[in-house]
């Protein structure tokens, strides 16, 4: 509920006995960056992300876009659950998806040969790509124009549109379906699920938080189905850290 000058509230204290937390990386748990590969990772996160994920008997994921390889990277000292790739890898539950779509090298070399024609950045994922163009703003419309072409030629990849880039994912995975692979898990059994994420592609996450029976924590700015919010990244560390220290 917004408060009478229509900002929404913080969110309460985490209960460490009740809750299941579901955390966003990039623009969340980590301040965006000018690259992907240029983010600064506090140095206390990855123990912060452990010690509470022990409070909360396991019930802790990091669900991110990001390559799972990328996440591991970022977050050494920290062994728990991780979601990649919007839904579709995963570290310490099945992968939801075994294997990249055949045409994913084709896909690459396409969003690749564009950037750099371009002068865009493209990122490497996993199971598919972003264009970024945060360098440039106003390159969105060929961009949002050029992925619209791709993905009706390989239909096995989906359109993500996110901060100051666009993606194509697998089709058929997203950070909201991921909760629901998470929440059968025996460890989320019971718990009250609680998602923090900054960005569109969050937003499906942050509305089934909501509707069943948790709340979602919008960090920074824009429009949210969640009931929280945070003004950035180093809010949202804050408030782990003081869920750790209780």
């Amino acid at each position: 509920m917004d408060d009478l000058t229509g900002k929404k509230p913080a969110p309460p204290a985490l209960d460490p006995d009740g809750d299941a937390l579901f955390l966003d990386f990039d623009g969340c748990l980590v301040d965006i960056a000018p690259r992907p590969d240029a983010v600064v990772i506090p140095e206390s996160l990855p123990q912060v992300l452990a010690r509470l994920s022990a409070q909360l008997g396991g019930a802790l994921a990091v669900v991110s876009g990001r390559s799972l390889h990328e996440l591991e990277r970022f977050l050494l000292g920290y062994d728990g659950l991780m979601i990649g790739s919007h839904g579709a890898e995963a570290r310490g539950m099945t992968p939801p998806l075994e294997e990249s779509p055949d045409d994913l090298a084709a896909l690459q070399t396409e969003m690749d040969h564009f950037a750099q024609q371009q002068g865009l950045l493209f990122e490497k994922k996993s199971h598919g790509g972003a264009l970024h163009f945060r360098a440039d703003p106003s390159r969105q419309p060929e961009v949002e124009a050029f992925t619209e072409t791709l993905a009706e030629r390989f239909p096995a990849f989906a359109i993500q549109p996110a901060k100051m880039a666009v993606e194509l994912r697998p089709d058929g995975f997203s950070k909201d379906g991921a909760l629901v692979l998470l929440t059968q898990l025996p460890q989320f059994s019971g718990r009250m699920p609680v998602y923090a994420g900054d960005d569109t592609t969050d937003e499906p996450a942050l509305a089934w938080a909501e509707a069943h029976g948790g709340y979602g924590i919008k960090i920074g700015d824009g429009k949210s189905a969640a009931r929280y919010h945070l003004a950035e990244p180093s809010d949202i560390r804050d408030w782990l850290a003081a869920a750790v220290e209780e």
